[in-house]
């Protein structure tokens, strides 16, 4: 998400912010492929921020929450070495490092740890099969990790506890959303999940509006008229116009990004050929899928892998600048190798399409496979 958001993008960016304390990341639920969903949080706000965690039932993982509990940041080692020797005093074995790291990793998909780094984040998907990830060197031969296992590295601590109070954290996830999307919708705020729906967050939104911190209007066609938008946001939707001598606007964008309305804020819409049901082939706000938008319509879907797409349009005019903008955000990294195999359930080096002569216009290679591009 953040390298299309970001321009000339770099991992080093984030791990500075976490290293010197300014954000904080936090696990909310374990995915597979040894992946994940995490979040990432302003240190000044985390605890208005953070989900609440969830409980604590295996007795090793409360041992190594017990460890870590008086505060500090500890390394991998001193936590096993401290964990191992809670169990001996207790009568049990000492449990090997694995078993500590899977620990570990359990209380951080539950809530209630993090890391100075998303250094040992990266180590534990880099070997799995998730897509579109940011290709790296690998590691050095010979080179010997002596203080745990990859996944292991940097120093652990306990989140922040979180303010309870349900006003002062309603009052954080409006300023929230607002912030995020400019102007808030129905949609939007089902699609965040937030704890009480969108009737809580309606509630500070008026509040909002009452004292002149926001207004609500009919500002998106639409959307129905409970919209509430900042001055900013609303002011600039009015400067968007468009003609048709302009050139179009494409946007690569994780499915998931707040920025993509659909499947939030707007429904998905008919493909242009139907959806491949039989083949699970449908959209939605997928971990690992992506969206190419061409001035702000959906034009291209990337399945998780990128071996799948779906498309809403025929028209060279739109997939042109689409599949540019698919070929750019592999070129600059952030995708890692990406080879299409199927459109629309049907194969790509089958026969000739308006989307194969755009993917390969925009640098894609045919192959046995399909059409591959590289960073």
């Amino acid at each position: 998400m953040l390298p299309a958001r970001v321009r000339d993008y770099e991992p080093a960016l984030l791990d500075e912010l976490t290293a010197t304390g300014e954000v904080l990341w936090a696990g909310h639920a374990a995915l597979p492929g040894s992946d994940g969903w995490i979040s990432l949080h302003l240190a000044d706000r985390a605890h208005l921020t953070l989900p609440e965690p969830g409980p604590v039932e295996d007795p090793l993982q409360q041992r190594v929450l017990d460890v870590l509990a008086p505060g500090g940041a500890w390394f991998f080692r001193q936590v096993a070495d401290q964990v191992a020797r809670a169990c001996i005093d207790a009568g049990d074995p000492a449990p090997l490092d694995e078993t500590v790291s899977a620990a570990l990793w359990g209380l951080v998909w539950n809530g209630h740890l993090t890391n100075d780094t998303l250094t040992p984040l990266r180590a534990m998907t880099r070997g799995s099969r998730g897509a579109h990830r940011t290709r790296r060197a690998p590691p050095r031969p010979g080179r010997v990790a002596r203080t745990g296992p990859p996944e292991t590295a940097g120093r652990w601590a306990v989140l922040p506890a979180i303010d309870r109070d349900p006003t002062r954290r309603a009052h954080a996830v409006a300023e929230q959303l607002l912030e995020r999307h400019g102007v808030v919708t129905r949609g939007a705020v089902v699609n965040e999940r937030v704890p009480g729906g969108f009737a809580a967050v309606y509630k500070v939104l008026s509040a909002f509006e009452d004292s002149g911190r926001c207004r609500r209007g009919y500002f998106v066609e639409g959307l129905g008229a409970a919209q509430f938008g900042t001055a900013g946001a609303v002011d600039r939707l009015r400067t968007f116009t468009s003609t048709d001598d302009e050139k179009p606007v494409a946007v690569a964008l994780a499915a998931t990004d707040p920025a993509n309305p659909y499947g939030a804020a707007l429904p998905w819409p008919a493909a242009a050929r139907g959806d491949d049901e039989s083949a699970g082939h449908r959209p939605g706000r997928k971990a690992g899928a992506l969206v190419v938008l061409v001035d702000g319509a959906l034009v291209l879907y990337v399945e998780r892998g990128g071996r799948t797409l779906l498309t809403w349009t025929d028209e060279p005019s739109l997939l042109e600048p689409a599949a540019e903008a698919l070929s750019t955000a592999v070129r600059r990294g952030s995708l890692g190798q990406l080879t299409v195999e199927k459109a629309d359930g049907t194969a790509l080096l089958g026969s000739g399409s308006p989307l194969r002569d755009a993917l390969a216009a925009a640098g894609f290679v045919a192959t046995p496979r399909g059409l591959r591009i590289r960073a």
